[in-house]
C-alpha cells in the first residue's frame, strides 16, 4: 500500500477496452497479457455480450433470489447442467464471485455428511500450492504462505498434502472433501499436477466415501483448451466451483455445481435447509452475460479454435526461452504459461511486467514467475507480439540489475 500510494508511483488508469486490448487514460495500448485477472474470455467489448446486458437492463439489473427467481438465472442452470454428462453435476447453486462458490462447496460438504448420519467427518484435504480464494473457509484450504499463513490458526480443520500419493497415510473415514484445482494452481505460479492426479483423487474419494470438489474458478470456460479441466481426464467430481470466465469476463458471477445425491440429502424441512444466500446471488445481469457467453463460444466454435493457438503458444514459448539465460522454466497448459526467471528475489518477475508495459503487454507476476493467460480471442500474431514484449522487457530489467 505504501508503494502505491507514494507520491513516484503512477498507475496505470484502465480507460477501455476492445477484443485483446486495454487501453489507459493517456492512450496507451496493451495486450491484456492475463485476461484481466484471469476472467475474459472473448475479448473486451464483444458485441454479442454486450448487446445481452443491454437488453436485460432493459428489463430489471436486479432483483431477489430469495425466495423468488428470474428468467436468466434459471436458462443458465440449464446450460449450465448441459456441460456436463448426464446425471453427474444436475444442481446448481448460484453465488457472486469464486471465493464464494468455493466456501458454498465447503458447506454443503460439510452438511451432507451431518444430514446423512456422519457428522463425524470433520477434516478437509487440500494441497501445498493451493490457492482457493479469500474468505475465511476457501483461505483455509490455501496453502501459499504470503497469502495464507497469518490466517492459518483461525480457519477450518484442513490437512494439507504435497502430493496425491499421501492420501495412502489419511484416515478416509474423517474427510469430508478432498480439493483441488485440477490439472493447474494458479496462484502457486502455474504449477501442472501430474497426470493421472484425478483419477488417484477420485478413485480415494470413491474408496473412502468422501467428496471431491473441483475448483476450475481459473481452469474454467476454456483455459486449459478444453471447456473444463477435468475433461481431459475425464473425471468428475462430486462439487464444483466455477467464476471469473463464466460471465466472459464482464460481471461478477460465480455457481457451485453438485451432484442429485448431495442434493437430495438437503430435502425435507427447514433443518436441513441450506442457509446461505447473498444479495447479488442470481443477478440477472450477471446471468445474462453468463448465457451470452456461453452462446458465443457455441457461435464462434471458441474451442475448435484454440489447438493451434496452443500448439503456437508452445513454440512461442520455447523460442522465448531459447538460449535466454534469464529464463530457467516454462509450464504450460493450454493458453495458461508461467515463465520463471532466474535468480530473482521476490521482485524481479513484477519489474519485467512493469518494463514489458513499455511495449505494449499489461501481465502479472506471481514473485518471480511471470504469467501470461490472454483471452481465448487472442490471435498468433498478437501471442508473439505480447512474448516479444515481454522478452523485451525481461531483456532491459535484467540489463539495469
Amino acid at each position: 500500500m505504501g508503494q502505491w500510494c507514494c507520491d513516484d508511483h503512477e498507475p496505470v488508469i484502465i480507460d477501455r477496452g476492445k477484443g485483446v486490448h486495454l487501453y489507459d487514460a493517456v492512450g496507451n495500448c496493451y495486450i491484456d497479457g492475463n485476461a484481466s485477472i484471469w476472467t475474459n474470455i472473448h475479448g473486451h467489448c464483444h458485441p454479442v455480450i454486450d448487446a445481452a446486458i443491454r437488453e436485460q437492463l432493459e428489463r430489471i439489473a436486479h432483483c431477489s433470489f430469495l425466495g423468488t427467481t428470474n428468467e436468466p438465472a434459471i436458462l443458465l442452470a440449464e446450460k449450465l447442467v448441459d456441460l456436463f454428462p448426464p446425471a453427474t453435476l444436475s444442481r446448481v447453486f448460484l453465488s457472486d464471485d469464486g471465493s464464494t462458490a468455493v466456501e458454498c462447496a465447503l458447506k454443503m460438504a460439510i452438511q451432507y455428511f451431518q444430514l446423512v448420519g456422519e457428522p463425524k467427518r470433520r477434516e478437509l484435504i487440500a494441497f501445498d500450492g493451493a490457492y482457493h480464494g479469500d474468505t475465511m473457509g476457501a483461505s483455509s484450504l490455501g496453502k501459499i504462505p504470503a497469502f495464507h499463513q497469518r490466517f492459518e490458526d483461525f480457519g477450518m480443520p484442513v490437512c494439507h498434502l504435497e502430493a496425491s500419493a499421501q492420501l495412502q497415510d489419511v484416515d478416509g473415514t474423517q474427510v469430508v472433501a478432498v480439493v483441488v484445482e485440477p490439472l493447474v494452481q494458479g496462484a502457486a505460479g502455474i504449477r501442472l499436477w501430474p497426470q493421472g492426479m484425478l483419477r488417484e483423487l477420485r478413485q480415494w474419494c470413491d474408496e473412502n466415501g468422501a467428496l471431491l470438489i473441483f475448483d476450475e474458478v481459473m481452469t474454467g470456460f476454456g483455459r486449459t483448451g478444453k471447456m473444463f479441466a477435468c475433461e481431459h481426464e475425464d473425471v468428475m467430481p462430486d462439487l464444483m466451483a466455477l467464476a471469473k470466465g463464466l460471465t466472459g469476463g464482464y460481471l461478477p458471477l460465480a455457481a457451485t455445481l453438485c451432484t442429485t445425491r448431495i442434493y437430495d440429502a438437503f430435502l425435507g424441512g427447514s433443518e436441513r435447509t441450506f442457509y446461505y444466500g447473498h444479495s447479488y446471488s442470481g443477478n440477472p445481469l450477471g446471468c445474462a452475460a453468463a448465457l451470452a457467453n456461453l452462446s458465443v463460444f457455441e457461435d464462434e466454435h471458441t474451442l475448435e479454435q484454440l489447438p493451434p493457438k496452443v500448439e503456437h503458444l508452445t513454440k512461442a514459448l520455447e523460442s522465448l526461452v531459447e538460449g535466454n539465460p534469464h529464463l530457467s522454466e516454462v509450464r504450460q497448459c493450454g493458453l495458461v504459461a508461467g515463465i520463471d526467471l532466474s535468480g530473482g528475489d521476490g521482485t524481479l518477475g513484477a519489474r519485467c511486467c512493469a518494463a514489458a508495459r513499455k511495449h505494449g503487454l499489461l501481465t502479472r507476476a506471481i514473485g518471480d514467475t511471470v504469467v501470461f493467460m490472454p483471452p481465448l480471442v487472442i490471435t498468433l500474431q498478437q501471442i508473439d507480439e505480447a512474448l516479444s514484449a515481454l522478452g523485451q522487457g525481461i531483456a532491459e530489467t535484467v540489463s539495469k540489475a
